[in-house]
């Protein structure tokens, strides 16, 4: 795409126009057609001043009609305040083949009027997936706009993890790396994140207060950084955790001794500025459910009594919107209902629907996958692995090395997976209690517009921050 492309009246048949670096949209109906699904194409794959142009124009078009990047924060504000509730706001990890995935997730909002919707991506998973937050963020609004969805689109950071071998190394440099991701994302367009510095817990130390210490003051030390990237006009949707995914299940007690100390230093260190919208716990899943030997996944003992108790107190204590549940995509189906019954706030579902992928995908792919993991994985393979155990484990890390393939599956493979995703989106949409929640998000929610400037050359104004896939997803 070239300077004189995105300045041409022709561009989506004349229904955009793009004139001194302002766009226009002329006829918003035009944007659903096989020119939005070139120009995402071109902002994923495109050569850098190509693909930097596509970005902006996506943005751009978006924030024309409606579909901008938001922060859920005065809704969970709201329900923290007994404003709203009755619903578990789905947070979904898009991870491969995204802008089908996304389109599939955003046709059900339309079906369902569906708003309280968050899709997100891990420090992890940016890395493995090979998804910089710019991309993302540029594919979900890409992929809204191509279904006819209108609203705020809430972009989350998902597990802004601190590696806590690296933290017990150099501190330092370790906080700065997420904070650096902090700006990266923000710049992007993620107004929601996920602070998570729970892997800092010290078990070891003799009182709740000093086990939580350090998680607390780092993760005030991260919000910092993410309330001085706020844009003009948003306040980001921060997320903290008190214990890490897949240990043992947290307590009212050890929620208290993270939000006390939490709460007194951020009012010590900046009086005044917004704290915690909600605040995720461990109640005895884990991410990517447990694989058996013949590749099924082990049930899971789900409390859902601490889930009840701990979202209670963050709303009636904190003003949060109350708890947050990982590792929940690959749950049964008779466990969703439980999750709006108990007032939780939110849940993060992702391997499920890298499962699916994997399911619809043609042998010969499914094949190619597996043998580049049989040497590009096999340092992770365990000498108890069955097949069945070290390929579902590891085949996340295919994705970005294998995202053209992904994108490029042939029409009848897609026309399946969508119909798939459709059903499941549907089915947890309806479950969770997010039917009909669009009015609600529009009495609390209202997107800024932030326009920016046309880009003149390939380099991202945000330098990406470093990697990390060996972290929570």
């Amino acid at each position: 795409m070239t300077q004189q492309t995105l300045s041409s009246t022709q561009l989506f048949g004349g229904a955009v126009s793009v004139a001194d670096g302002i766009v226009k949209v002329l006829q918003p109906a035009a944007l659903q057609s096989e020119d939005m699904d070139r120009l995402v194409h071109e902002a994923v794959f495109g050569e850098p001043v190509e693909r930097e142009q596509a970005r902006w124009l996506i943005w751009e078009i978006g924030q024309e009609v409606g579909v901008r990047p938001a922060t859920i924060h005065d809704l969970y504000i709201a329900r923290g305040e007994g404003k709203c509730g009755g619903f578990t706001v789905p947070a979904i990890n898009v991870r491969g083949a995204s802008y089908d995935t996304a389109r599939a997730i955003f046709r059900q909002a339309i079906a369902l009027d569906a708003g309280a919707f968050l899709l997100e991506i891990a420090r992890s998973e940016i890395a493995y997936t090979e998804q910089r937050p710019a991309e993302y963020v540029t594919v979900m609004l890409a992929a809204a706009m191509r279904e006819g969805f209108t609203g705020p689109v809430f972009i989350q950071g998902d597990h802004f993890q601190v590696n806590a071998k690296k933290f017990a190394v150099d501190p330092v440099t370790e906080v700065d790396a997420v904070k650096q991701l902090v700006r990266e994302a923000v710049s992007a367009g993620f107004y929601n994140i996920d602070v998570d510095t729970s892997t800092l817990v010290d078990l070891a130390q003799p009182t709740l207060e000093e086990q939580q210490r350090r998680n607390y003051e780092n993760c005030v030390d991260i919000t910092l950084e993410v309330r001085a990237a706020e844009p003009r006009g948003v306040t980001i949707s921060v997320g903290g955790e008190i214990g890490e995914v897949g240990t043992e299940n947290s307590t009212p007690e050890e929620l208290e001794a993270f939000m006390e100390g939490f709460n007194r230093t951020l009012e010590q260190r900046a009086p005044g500025t917004a704290g915690l919208s909600k605040i995720s716990v461990q109640s005895g899943t884990s991410h990517g459910g447990i694989v058996l030997p013949d590749g099924s996944i082990a049930e899971v003992a789900l409390d859902l009594d601490t889930l009840a108790t701990l979202s209670t107190i963050a709303r009636e204590r904190y003003g949060m919107a109350g708890a947050v549940q990982h590792g929940a995509s690959t749950l049964p189906d008779t466990a969703f209902g439980n999750f709006p019954r108990t007032e939780t706030a939110e849940i993060h579902l992702a391997t499920n629907f890298q499962n699916m992928l994997f399911d619809h995908l043609p042998e010969s792919l499914r094949s190619e996958i597996y043998a580049w993991l049989d040497v590009n994985a096999k340092d992770e393979r365990k000498a108890t692995d069955s097949d069945e155990q070290f390929y579902y484990k590891t085949r996340k890390k295919a994705l970005g090395p294998f995202k053209r393939q992904l994108w490029a599956l042939p029409s009848e493979v897609k026309v399946a997976l969508g119909k798939a995703y459709d059903d499941k989106f549907a089915f947890l949409f309806r479950q969770l209690g997010i039917a009909g929640t669009r009015e609600t998000v529009a009495r609390f929610v209202k997107p800024t517009a932030l326009r920016r400037k046309m880009p003149v050359d390939g380099v991202p104004s945000v330098a990406a921050a470093p990697d990390d896939a060996d972290l929570s997803d």
